[in-house]
């Protein structure tokens, strides 16, 4: 949304994206369990290190508690496991390698150590989000465990750490809210809960201006939904326990939300509204699931179309489901396959491709030039120049203007709050570990603002240095935040090494892929077959596209480029979402006896769709695009190529990176961050 500023007598001013968005505020309930863990975090675990007099276990068992605390995040107890653990594992080697870097080498000798480790971390970044904030803070802690002067091995460090962060992990495991009715499945049964109560809003939505946004929420919820269960069924493979009763119910009705969602997608691509009654179905089943109890009457059918008798079925059969207290005699939990979040040789491309190789080096770049600086300036206190840099360098916490602002002010007002702090009550240590404490409480609500976020972190920070022996340390990490803010302004609008479009069009090019496969599985294989790889594939796209999306938003608040603009990402995006939505028609007019398109028809949309995707990743196909058929017969894969033909005049327009050729521009509008596409009524006679 954009920010107004109005003045006596004037017309209400827009602010520009780039200039807006660091006054953005996320919304939401306060995560209190969050904020009693932060608060029984770093604080304590610091005063433990104090009360025995051994001031660096404290130190670094208190820093582990601080990065677990970035990753203590909503969701169930299993995905807090991965969410917390593996950041934590990744970031304690980070510890061990920094500690023995900094016994073999000293000085100017440690930036090619750095530079490698920044650079891996970057290339890896691009994988996914939980990989992501682990290769963030492996980094961050490898500067850590080379800069930090404290006594002790570096395994005894690398423990430390990683004791803090379980302290972390065993709260989120211990402090929770007490179960209800779904006992061991509380966690799952609300993201379940969740995912019916997206499916309602999105069916009111239908046919309105809020349709898209309410159908992304849905995805989302469908997301978060399908990685609590597919965690619950991993990690009960993994001890070779039998599913309970309990998981197996959990599952059929998990699966009733998929199929549901399906005949959702296709409601939403006919966009006819709907009669204010199609909600309550939804929410009776988001009741059902959370108090244990059945849903009672559902509303009743009221079949117009090919997509609402497919709804309409899919509710008859919920009831049947939801009526059952006892799982299904054909149906164990086992027998659907785990999805598939990725193969080896897919992740290798990401790492190594293009965009892995640009972020990793410019996160390298950024990092040891930093380093250098720092080396030069002070050679005893230099890592917090480059910490602050790992920090900054990261693009999916925000535009690059944005961090930087954030960031330096945020630093400013924890420095003054910690200064604050310390003139009466620093005569002693103690005080220290409160300060650490009430700065860990903050976190989990201060992860609302990057600035406030960063002001908490600089008060805990400065707490571990006070207590390390360094008394002086807050106007210099000001000073410190300042020089890596120009190192990373600079570095981040480098013509040469820094294009922010090219991991828009990256990810935009692997939802392009996941969108063909799912389209190609739905024109192959036959109608009521494989139905759950289906499901699986159609959840890969949409996931894929949620990703590009909010990269094409943080593109959308970069400072103005010379380079031609942030380009119209907003609209392949949506068009591409489209091209899902109607995928997914299709499958339910097959279903409900439909002819098939043809397979010459079939192989030229997936050709095409290949073909887009080769272009958005800067390898454009040398004999020109692929010859789209004229007039399809069937009419959702006449949608399909309606929007196929509005992506390619949108890919041609944009400013693609030049690796083995790309398309010649020409301009087009755009549209702006936040803004809404054509309404589904009008977008074929406009697409056409």
């Amino acid at each position: 949304m954009p920010v107004l500023l109005r003045g006596r007598g004037r017309r209400p001013v827009a602010l520009p994206s780039w200039l807006a968005h660091p006054l953005r505020w996320q919304r939401g309930p306060v995560p209190w369990p969050a904020v009693l863990r932060g608060a029984l975090a770093a604080g304590p675990l610091l005063a433990v290190g104090i009360g025995l007099g051994r001031v660096e276990i404290g130190v670094m068992a208190g820093l582990g508690g601080l990065f677990a605390g970035f990753n203590d995040l909503p969701g169930t107890r299993r995905t807090g496991v991965v969410h917390i653990g593996l950041p934590a594992l990744v970031a304690a080697l980070g510890v061990l390698v920094g500690a023995l870097t900094q016994q073999a080498l000293t000085g100017w000798w440690v930036l090619p150590v750095l530079f490698a480790a920044s650079a891996a971390s970057g290339a890896v970044s691009v994988v996914g989000p939980v990989c992501s904030r682990a290769a963030m803070q492996g980094l961050a802690a490898t500067v850590l465990g080379m800069g930090l002067s404290l006594p002790g091995g570096p395994g005894l460090k690398a423990l430390c750490f990683l004791a803090g962060a379980g302290w972390l992990l065993l709260l989120r495991l211990v402090l929770r809210p007490p179960r209800s009715a779904g006992g061991a499945l509380d966690g799952e049964r609300a993201s379940l809960a969740r995912i019916f109560d997206a499916l309602a809003d999105a069916l009111d939505a239908v046919g309105g201006p809020g349709a898209e946004a309410a159908r992304r929420r849905l995805s989302a919820a469908l997301d978060r939904g399908d990685e609590a269960v597919r965690l619950r069924r991993l990690s009960r493979r993994l001890l070779r326990r039998p599913a309970s009763p309990e998981e197996v119910l959990l599952a059929e009705r998990f699966g009733v939300a998929t199929e549901l969602t399906d005949a959702a997608a296709a409601l939403l691509w006919e966009a006819r509204p709907l009669s204010p009654r199609t909600g309550d179905g939804p929410r009776r089943l988001a009741l059902a699931v959370r108090t244990g109890t059945p849903p009672g009457p559902l509303p009743a059918p009221g079949t117009t179309t090919a997509a609402r008798a497919a709804f309409d079925a899919m509710m008859l059969h919920a009831a049947a489901v939801f009526a059952r207290t006892v799982p299904a005699a054909d149906r164990p939990e086992d027998a659907a396959p785990l999805p598939a979040r990725g193969s080896a040789p897919m992740l290798r491309r990401r790492v190594l491709g293009p965009v892995g190789r640009e972020y990793g080096l410019r996160v390298a770049v950024c990092v040891t030039a930093s380093a250098a600086v720092a080396v030069a300036l002070r050679a005893d206190h230099w890592y917090w120049l480059p910490l602050t840099a790992a920090f900054l360098v990261k693009p999916d916490i925000g535009p690059l203007f944005s961090r930087v602002v954030n960031r330096f002010f945020g630093t400013a007002l924890g420095v003054l709050v910690f200064a604050a702090l310390a003139a009466p009550l620093g005569g002693g240590i103690w005080w220290t570990a409160v300060c650490a404490s009430v700065a860990g409480a903050l976190l989990p609500f201060a992860a609302r603002h990057f600035a406030l976020q960063t002001a908490a972190v600089t008060i805990m920070v400065l707490a571990f240095v006070w207590v390390g022996g360094d008394t002086q340390a807050a106007l210099s990490r000001l000073l410190d935040t300042a020089i890596a803010c120009a190192i990373v302004v600079v570095v981040g609008h480098l013509p040469r090494l820094t294009d922010h479009s090219a991991r828009v069009g990256h990810l935009l090019a692997v939802a392009q892929r996941r969108t063909r496969d799912y389209l190609d599985h739905v024109l192959t294989v036959p109608a009521g077959e494989r139905p759950e790889e289906r499901r699986v594939l159609r959840r890969a796209a949409y996931s894929a596209l949620g990703e590009a999306r909010v990269a094409a938003e943080t593109l959308a608040a970069e400072l103005p480029s010379r380079r031609g603009g942030n380009g119209d990402w907003f609209r392949v995006v949506a068009a591409s979402e489209r091209i899902v939505d109607a995928t997914t028609a299709c499958v339910l007019r097959m279903e409900q006896g439909a002819p098939r398109p043809s397979a010459h028809e079939g192989a030229q949309v997936v050709a095409a769709l290949t073909a887009v995707a080769d272009t958005l990743d800067g390898r454009p196909p040398a004999a020109g695009p692929p010859e789209l058929p004229a007039t399809p017969e069937c009419e959702t894969i006449a949608d399909v190529v309606a929007e196929l033909h509005l992506i390619r005049d949108l890919v041609t327009s944009l400013r693609l990176p030049e690796r083995g050729g790309s398309a010649a521009p020409r301009p087009v509008a755009t549209t702006p961050a936040g803004g809404r596409e054509p309404s589904a009524d009008n977008r074929r006679d406009q697409d056409r």
